[in-house]
């Protein structure tokens, strides 16, 4: 498992393993609790092992400081058809409370970034809350631009189920 060393002494970045399964599911559901959301949260290590590791369905990049893990980044692909060409979706990025502040979320986001750039990419997107200014405006600093008249719409559950019929007779 090779780490990628980073500017700050003793952060290192590695690339997430089916091992990782259990951090994974304690980093989504720590956010998930983070943003008042926990109830929705049904992820499992089996799950992840299968969706993510065993079919490939996303990554997810995990954050250590003196050898033990702070932090994760969860991402998968994107395509984008206004460019033609792929790019990279972040769906979370977590570090624990205890290690906010040491610049750990923006190593791991450039890190993010220079994967899209090595794969081909020309775009890195996420979505955040907009009540969390705090992050907001640290990605606007990072050079981050928020994508304007543009909502996420989200289908899932029972919901999901009703719609996926009504493409039949």
């Amino acid at each position: 498992m090779d780490r990628i060393e980073t500017k700050t002494l003793d952060f290192q970045i590695r690339f997430a393993e089916k091992k990782d399964a259990n951090l994974i599911v304690k980093y989504i559901r720590d956010l998930a609790s983070y943003e008042n959301e926990l109830d929705q949260v049904t992820v499992t290590p089996d799950i992840l092992e299968k969706y993510m590791f065993d079919q490939g369905g996303a990554e997810a990049l995990i954050g250590e400081y003196k050898g033990e893990p702070i932090g994760f980044a969860f991402f998968h692909k994107s395509f984008s058809t206004f460019l033609g060409k792929p790019g990279i979706a972040l769906v979370d990025l977590y570090i624990e409370p205890y290690s906010r502040g040491n610049g750990f979320g923006k190593m791991m986001l450039s890190y993010l970034a220079h994967i899209a750039k090595e794969r081909n990419c020309d775009r890195l997107e996420w979505w955040c809350h907009d009540w969390n200014t705090v992050a907001i405006e640290r990605y606007v600093n990072w050079g981050a631009s928020m994508v304007k008249n543009i909502r996420v719409y989200r289908m899932n559950g029972e919901k999901l189920n009703d719609f996926s019929k009504k493409y039949a007779i």
